[in-house]
């Protein structure tokens, strides 16, 4: 964690210059000339200079830094949006954030650059400050998007990047040899079999790549709860007779429910098994265990997974804005249930969680080409 002094009056995690209208250029785009929510507007090219003036006017301002944190994104708007989840997510971990918004649209060929720092209380006097450098291209970006980008990466930190919607041709494998943790949300893809396989192709450069998917964190505690649940001795009993699995999912959210399943099949040994009812697996005592998935557009990402045996049943739910989800095993004669806190659903929430539990996200990985089997079928 660095430490530098920084001249500007602390404030609620809020930019502190006005822009020098000399460091301005044309809007070209739908980003205003000043845009006090991006910082200080300033030329690329002594981004760092400009920079290290914050840090050199008070020795009562820390800059922390504990890892880049890049956010790429090609939706209108994306980069003062992301400039307010930085502001959020810095309270609690710190990062040199670059925030990278593009359109591809435009046919002339712009760059803009703005900085500023993201600033809280600590033991309620210092002020601890993160760094924020905001890049908006247009035009063929490809190599100057690159470049930029790892031009003003702290070398010395790991790169945490943060892809936001659907994957393009900038993701490449020299991109990806870099990323130390790639951050995705499978559910807003058209087609998650083919972005899946352009981040496998993307990644040989980099085998220890680590994948974290907001469809998979939307599912913790539903995994959690299945889990905690078979730690039953009825539902212990009741495993090696398991014949049908139900979950019920919001449309919008049909990767996360296939990654549960996949998650499922994988940690109890079932294999897939060809029906003419649809899915199917087969237990590894060679019981059918029936599939069935069903939409509600009315619920959250996962209302509800049961898991059945003749006499007992092992069910995880959680209501439409409900604050808890259920836990609960049912047999003849024995009932008994616990609550959880729910999933978190936004984007900067989910981020926040998955910044937070770092490790190798190995369970994710163990699943992952099973779920994409699931894809295709």
């Amino acid at each position: 964690m660095g430490t530098h002094g920084a001249g500007f009056e602390m404030g609620e995690s809020t930019p502190y210059f006005l822009p020098k209208l000399s460091h301005m250029t044309a809007p070209l785009d739908s980003i205003p000339a000043i845009c006090p929510e991006l910082g200080i507007e300033v030329p690329v090219a002594i981004i760092e200079r400009e920079l290290h003036k914050l840090w050199e006017q008070d020795d009562a301002t820390t800059n922390a830094s504990l890892m880049n944190l890049v956010v790429y994104s090609e939706k209108a708007g994306a980069l003062i949006e992301n400039s307010a989840i930085i502001r959020e997510l810095t309270r609690e971990h710190a990062c040199r954030a670059i925030l990278v918004g593009i359109d591809r649209h435009e046919p002339e060929p712009t760059l803009r650059a703005w900085i500023t720092a993201h600033c809280h209380l600590a033991d309620g006097r210092k002020s601890v400050c993160c760094e924020q450098i905001a890049f908006h291209l247009t035009g063929r970006v490809t190599g100057r998007f690159r470049n930029t980008v790892f031009a003003h990466l702290n070398s010395d930190l790991p790169l945490i990047f943060w892809w936001q919607g659907e994957l393009s041709e900038i993701l490449t494998e020299r991109l990806v040899s870099v990323i130390d943790r790639l951050v995705i949300d499978s559910s807003s893809w058209a087609d998650p079999a083919a972005s899946f396989t352009m981040i496998e192709e993307a990644s040989q450069a980099n085998p220890d790549l680590i994948i974290q998917d907001h469809a998979w964190t939307r599912s913790w505690q539903f995994r959690i709860g299945i889990a905690s649940l078979f730690d039953d001795p009825i539902a212990q009993e009741a495993l090696p007779e398991i014949h049908a699995v139900e979950i019920t999912y919001h449309p919008a959210h049909r990767n996360t429910a296939l990654q549960v399943l996949a998650w499922l099949a994988v940690q109890a040994g079932w294999k897939d098994a060809v029906t003419d009812a649809g899915w199917a697996f087969e237990s590894s005592h060679g019981k059918a265990i029936s599939l069935k998935l069903s939409e509600d557009a009315s619920g959250p990402p996962l209302s509800s997974l049961v898991i059945r045996e003749n006499r007992t049943s092992v069910q995880v739910t959680q209501k439409a804005g409900s604050s808890h989800v259920e836990r609960q095993v049912e047999t003849a004669g024995y009932k008994a249930s616990s609550l959880s806190p729910i999933d978190p659903t936004s984007p900067a929430d989910l981020v926040a969680i998955q910044l937070s539990r770092g490790g190798k996200n190995s369970l994710y990985q163990k699943m992952l080409p099973r779920f994409r089997g699931l894809l295709v079928k």
